[in-house]
């Protein structure tokens, strides 16, 4: 074997993309393996080398083991503002060979720590001295300062640290620092605010006067949130920056920070809010304000107000920033009915327009009005409920180059445009000088599935887009109406479906974070909103579902990415949601008078009434009561704590027992009889003999096969029905039941032509009006989850043991599809699965296992126990002895029997 057949990526650190402005001391190191040689098999590691640089010296370590993934860090702990580099290399060996092989050295890895401790800040908040009002939004500020860089030494290198009470840009010598978008993003203000942390060396003028400068908005801060009003995190907006510059001949560290040194004003932004958007005039406008010439006649710029660093903590943060990371051109340029001129992207998207040039005469105004639908041909704006979500221009007679919002961003397809027209003799609007411009946090794709069938990749792609548009700083459950914010619920429903697109362990590490302290204030009860913008109301009632949040997405996180620590840091919100946050009855289930939420949005329920649906809402908190217990469990084994591991244990199977004297026959049928409390009965495991569990599989495929194959679940029942048909050989029915169009289904708003999941099954009802329902939004994740089954039963990949080191590879191939393509970015590298069936049924498989890894691969046979295989390509096959899809046309297929009277 040749050792170049292996090579190493760049080590990586706490599993995020860059070690740059990292707070942990003692960063794990992870490092993905490539294989170039396609004959090489079951090559395994058995050792690893790290070297770390660190100042002058070079630490050399050797570590007899096979983990890959998150190994400790083997030096002694970084301090703050330090600078090192990790290399590794992979000793190991395939079985075929017996002598060991070492890779090549990887790539360096550089990693730099932030300011660690409070001390190292020297800056002040500093804010200007407008006047504000409790109901009117606050006017965006600009801020400024000159310095000087003494002339003897030349710059070693130049670190700023920047956040903001409100979200900013920042600007050095006119030049914008970073790309990031609504930065520092969305946290619970009144426990901490990231900051953020910039390499500005190459920005720095030596000898020469400098300008340090900024735009702050309200940003989450202070914007309208929800119901709760504006400013319930406070008024005073402002800027925390702390520039450092160290030079060569390592004289003193020069340190220009935000203090009463600064000036203020205010420029062309006169209101940007989120809900509502952005009021531009370009006669506001301050040229130079970046570069310190001369600005317009007849402003004034005023001293700043400074005040004392906020007693809150600064964090760098785990997740990566929001970026613009894609532009699309109009599709389409038309008129409504009603003579609007309208503008269809093509994709339901979140992110803003971007004008290239507009010229028009002064005073005379562009409005850009955004929706996500159109309703009987006009935008449909009813269920933005109380956002505006337009931005409006107030031109000067000068031209506008390159013009976006700055401090706002719209859920939208559709922009209806008032103002500006193609038909316009100077200035027209073309497709070439407007855009949209799609943002969303900047996490690396790890997961794509295809198949055979294009409205099932629809449904797909619809869930990706929904993802993207949803994870804007926190995961939110829709980017568009007067809400925007991060339901626990929604998170809960979809993270393994998200932890499976993307890499999502930081920024669901920062969200987590905060939900743990937002939880300590209400007797171990996690909101159901975190941020949660209703901290000042009082005691909040606890939920299921929601508050099981606090378990369920800290141990996804640990199944797909190996992160023990996570599953450390959140162990006090496990344990006192359960402990002392859930409301219980005297057996120990949920108390039976409280009201739950229970399976929100099943479809039988009211347009005015998402929480009224079939399944009783004190079963499905039940339920997961059992559910979660059992892996509180699990995780204690897992930390080591074998003592809570025992308690929880126990708990877990006297609640059972008690659940099932309550809720279950002993020949398996289930109160409610619907297909959320089937399905939560049979993936929770709630049942305990085999007879039971096929008597409730039977019940649940009656249950499918009544409604027509459509689907009768909500946020609940949705991620898991699709697995209990399955996992109790239902698997063709949930295959039919994936393939229904008629409403409600997966598929049907496909039909209407979305682009992204909608909230309710029936946002938009078949004559193309939209459900006349208060809260119908076009952009929400959770009914996506079935994207989860999709990847491990249609693809089959799904992860066993965590961090992906063993998973398994079990496609069952069912319905119309007759191939499908399954990619999966793992922490150990590429693992690919593509399968197909042709005309005589016979199925062919090629797998890839990237190295250091194992799959236990299952091929379409009832009776394959399994192959236990090492890293490595293979090709697979075998005859497909299912029965052929479809026995008989698709509208007959498992038609139901005749009803009986009453039934």
């Amino acid at each position: 074997m040749d050792n170049a057949s292996i090579f190493l990526e760049p080590p990586t650190f706490d599993n995020r993309v860059s070690g740059f402005g990292i707070e942990n001391t003692t960063p794990e190191i992870s490092w993905r393996f490539l294989c170039k040689d396609k004959n090489l098999r079951s090559w395994q590691q058995h050792a690893y080398e790290i070297e770390v640089q660190r100042n002058d010296l070079l630490e050399a370590y050797r570590v007899e083991s096979h983990q890959s993934v998150r190994v400790p860090w083997p030096s002694t702990a970084l301090s703050s503002r330090e600078k090192a580099a990790v290399r590794v290399k992979s000793i190991g060996s395939a079985f075929d060979h017996e002598r060991e092989y070492a890779t090549e050295w990887s790539e360096w890895s550089p990693v730099e720590t932030g300011l660690l401790g409070r001390d190292d800040w020297q800056a002040q908040l500093i804010i200007g001295q407008q006047e504000t009002h409790p109901d009117k939004p606050i006017r965006p500020i600009l801020l400024r300062r000159s310095f000087e860089t003494p002339g003897n030494s030349s710059i070693r290198q130049a670190r700023l640290y920047v956040t903001a009470q409100g979200v900013y840009q920042i600007y050095l010598n006119g030049t914008r620092v970073g790309d990031y978008f609504m930065a520092p993003g969305f946290t619970s203000y009144q426990f901490r605010c990231s900051y953020h942390m910039f390499d500005v060396t190459d920005l720095i003028y030596e000898n020469k006067t400098n300008i340090l400068a900024a735009e702050v908005g309200e940003g989450w801060f202070a914007s309208q949130l929800w119901r709760e009003g504006r400013q319930i995190y406070g008024k005073d907006i402002g800027l925390i920056a702390q520039l450092e510059i160290s030079f060569e001949n390592d004289s003193q560290l020069l340190v220009v920070k935000t203090d009463d040194q600064w000036e203020w004003n205010v420029g062309p932004m006169l209101t940007s809010e989120i809900y509502n958007g952005e009021t531009f005039d370009m006669s506001e406008e301050q040229p130079g304000w970046k570069t310190g010439s001369q600005a317009r006649s007849g402003t004034r710029w005023r001293p700043v107000n400074a005040l004392p660093l906020p007693s809150v903590a600064l964090s760098l943060p785990d997740g990566p920033p929001a970026r613009a990371t894609l532009e699309i051109p109009p599709q389409k340029t038309f008129q409504s009915p009603s003579g609007k001129l309208l503008l269809d992207f093509g994709q339901n998207l979140v992110g803003v327009l971007r004008i290239r040039s507009l010229n028009k005469p002064a005073g005379h105004r562009v409005s850009l009005k955004h929706a996500e639908v159109l309703e009987h041909g006009e935008i449909g704006m009813r269920p933005l409920r109380a956002a505006k979500c337009t931005d409006t221009i107030i031109c000067s007679g000068k031209e506008l180059k390159d013009w976006s919002p700055t401090f706002t961003f719209h859920g939208f397809r559709f922009v209806e445009v008032t103002g500006w027209s193609p038909e316009d003799d100077s200035s027209p609007l073309t497709v070439n000088n407007i855009s949209a411009t799609v943002i969303h946090s900047d996490m690396t794709r790890t997961g794509w599935f295809s198949c055979s069938d294009s409205q099932i990749n629809r449904l797909h792609e619809n869930s990706v887009w929904s993802m993207r548009g949803n994870f804007l700083w926190i995961p939110t459950d829709c980017p568009q109406r007067d809400e925007r914010l991060g339901w626990t619920g929604d998170i809960q429903a979809f993270s393994p479906t998200a932890n499976f697109l993307y890499n999502t362990n930081g920024i669901l590490a920062d969200w987590l974070a905060d939900l743990a302290l937002e939880q300590k204030e209400d007797n171990g009860i996690p909101p159901m909103i975190v941020p949660n913008v209703q901290f000042a109301k009082e005691s909040r009632p606890p939920q299921a579902v929601w508050g099981d949040a606090s378990i369920l997405v800290p141990w996804a996180l640990f199944k797909f990415f190996g992160d023990k620590s996570i599953l450390e840091r959140q162990y006090e919100s496990m344990t006192s949601w359960l402990d002392r946050g859930c409301s219980r009855g005297e057996d120990g289930l949920w108390t039976p008078s409280l009201w739950q939420h229970g399976d929100w949005l099943d479809p039988s329920a009211p347009p005015e009434d998402p929480g009224n649906g079939q399944t009783d809402g004190v079963f499905v908190a039940d339920a997961y009561l059992v559910y979660v217990t059992g892996k509180l469990g699990s995780i204690s084994e897992v930390l080591g704590r074998p003592d809570d591991a025992a308690r929880y244990n126990e708990d877990h199977t006297r609640l059972k027992r008690i659940f099932q004297e309550k809720y279950v026959t002993p020949k398996g049928m289930v109160m409610c009889d619907t297909q959320t409390s089937l399905a939560l009965a049979l993936y929770f495991s709630l049942l305990d003999t085999q007879s039971q569990i096929e008597a409730a599989g039977q019940r649940l495929a009656r249950k499918v096969r009544f409604a027509k194959f459509r689907v009768g679940t909500g946020f609940a029942g949705t991620p898991i029905v699709t697995h209990a048909l399955s996992e109790t050989n239902w698997h063709q029915l949930a295959y039919r039941m994936l393939l229904e169009t008629s409403c409600p289904s997966w598929l049907y708003p496909v039909t209407m032509g979305a682009t992204t999941t909608w909230e309710r099954w029936n946002s938009m009802l078949p004559d193309g009006t939209i459900n006349p329902g208060q809260m119908t939004s076009f952009n929400h994740y959770a009914l996506g989850s079935v994207a989860n089954w999709l990847h491990e039963k249609v693809g089959g990949l799904s992860v066993i043991e965590p961090g992906w080191r063993v998973f398994k590879i079990r496609p069952i191939p069912g319905g119309t599809i007759r191939n499908a393509h399954i990619q999966y970015e793992s922490p150990y590298g590429r693992i690919r699965c593509s399968w197909s069936l042709n005309e005589e049924s016979f199925f062919s498989m090629n797998l890839t296992i990237p190295p250091n890894s194992y799959a236990w691969v299952f091929m379409p046979d009832a009776q394959d126990k399994g192959t236990f295989l090492h890293s490595g390509q293979y090709e697979m096959s075998c005859p497909f002895h299912a029965d052929p899809w479809p026995p008989q046309p698709l509208e007959t297929l498992f038609k139901p029997p005749a009803r009986k009277i009453n039934e």
